[in-house]
């Protein structure tokens, strides 16, 4: 997997609401009504990142969840990181 270049990743970036480029990883920090919300939304995606094989960095302080991704083989953002991005947003949605 490849680094994207700045202009693919602006691009992308703009299509994922609530994300940006920070410290040279995507970045998003979830809001959830309570810490069962935020930790149920990490532990329903953690199957499904295990199975990409492509693990964020991520916390949980109570009803937040921060997630940063990069791809460390590839020195930065690639496309694993928007698609793991992207299975970030459809598993938040439906626990909002």
């Amino acid at each position: 997997m490849e680094k994207l270049t700045d202009a693919n990743i602006s691009s992308a970036v703009a299509a994922l609401p609530g994300w940006k480029v920070a410290n040279a990883k995507l970045h998003r920090e979830y809001k959830f009504p309570d810490f069962a919300h935020a930790f149920g939304f990490m532990a329903t995606a953690a199957p499904l990142i295990e199975k990409m094989g492509h693990h964020p960095e991520w916390a949980n302080v109570y009803n937040r969840v921060t997630v940063d991704l990069s791809t460390h083989d590839a020195g930065g953002i690639t496309q694993k990181d928007f698609d793991l991005a992207a299975l970030l947003e459809s598993i938040a949605k439906k626990l909002a």
